[in-house]
């Protein structure tokens, strides 16, 4: 059935039906496109908003039995008791020690190579240093915490035989907490460092050329086209990630953290995430584990929502 609305200008027009089948024909002529969109709509929706539904076991004694409605509501039970624990200092240390300094060494590596290895003539040369150091990213993590180990190993790995050639005392890098951060912060950057050089290399491509002829017309030096060409036409791009970054600021890389981990360096390598599987998977306390990652959830979009406001106030790049 059509019917007639007064427009803004107080003509009528007819809406309904006729709009309705214009939509229609639209999908119709462009099918493959949504049929692209099916698939990760359907991920988004079956491992991301579904599971949303057993996050409310942590404010119930959650019971296998009892199910997640038939289980009791506590309420802020389990956050109560993760705040009142002594390991909760603990874990907001080490995670967000590990999480910052990986942000500080980690974020600006990237573009640093990336700033380098656009300045090189040599196009050989280029490929030989992007392909060495994209390399290491296919490395899978049980295999990259396989090689650290004996890199490190005391007596046998090569990193000993140059500590001890220089006359100092064999260490146990894996086994000294001071070292933990510091290995696995080194070691990401090494294994990840390429492959975000080549998202700031795309940046850097689509800088119009003409800004390169006029710094070079104008007398700038290499250090000053870089600070006056270069990084501002890779800001947008590094503002994006950054935002990511500090979004996910709670979240480490639960894999590599507890593979690395062992009883003498646990007092700086037990982050929440380890906590969450030792605690829900090993010691069978669902309701209480997913409490605690539940407000690990909650601070990561806090802080999301924090530094994409403060993106958007002081440039024109953010996520929304």
């Amino acid at each position: 059935m059509k019917t007639s609305v007064m427009d803004a200008r107080g003509k009528y027009k007819r809406s309904g039906l006729p709009s309705a089948r214009r939509k229609w024909k639209g999908i119709k002529r462009h099918w493959q496109l949504y049929l692209l969109i099916i698939a990760p709509m359907a991920y988004i929706v079956i491992f991301k908003y579904i599971p949303m539904y057993g996050a409310q076991i942590a404010f119930r004694d959650y019971s296998v039995i009892k199910g997640f409605t038939g289980s009791e509501f506590v309420g802020l039970k389990h956050f109560q008791s993760f705040f009142q624990s002594p390991n909760f200092w603990l874990l907001i240390k080490n995670t967000l020690g590990i999480s910052l300094y990986s942000l500080v060494v980690g974020f600006p590596a990237p573009i640093i190579l990336a700033l380098a290895l656009n300045e090189i003539k040599s196009m050989k040369f280029k490929k030989t240093v992007q392909t060495v150091t994209f390399a290491p990213f296919f490395i899978s993590t049980v295999v990259m915490v396989s090689m650290i180990i004996i890199f490190l190993s005391p007596r046998l790995g090569f990193v000993d035989y140059i500590v001890r050639g220089l006359g100092f005392d064999s260490i146990n890098f894996m086994g000294t907490p001071g070292y933990f951060k510091s290995i696995y912060v080194f070691s990401n950057v090494w294994q990840g460092i390429g492959y975000g050089a080549v998202i700031y290399l795309a940046a850097l491509a689509g800088i119009n050329p003409e800004l390169y002829e006029a710094a070079k017309v104008d007398g700038a030096s290499r250090l000053q086209k870089i600070r006056h060409v270069d990084l501002p036409g890779i800001a947008p791009a590094a503002i994006i990630l950054l935002i990511l970054s500090v979004g996910q600021i709670m979240n480490i890389g639960f894999e590599k953290i507890y593979l690395m981990q062992n009883p003498l360096n646990v007092s700086t390598s037990e982050v929440i995430s380890t906590y969450v599987y030792k605690m829900g998977l090993l010691g069978a306390n669902f309701s209480f584990s997913s409490a605690v990652d539940l407000f690990n959830s909650f601070i990561n979009l806090i802080l999301l929502i924090t530094v994409n406001s403060i993106a958007k106030r002081i440039s024109e790049s953010s996520l929304w």
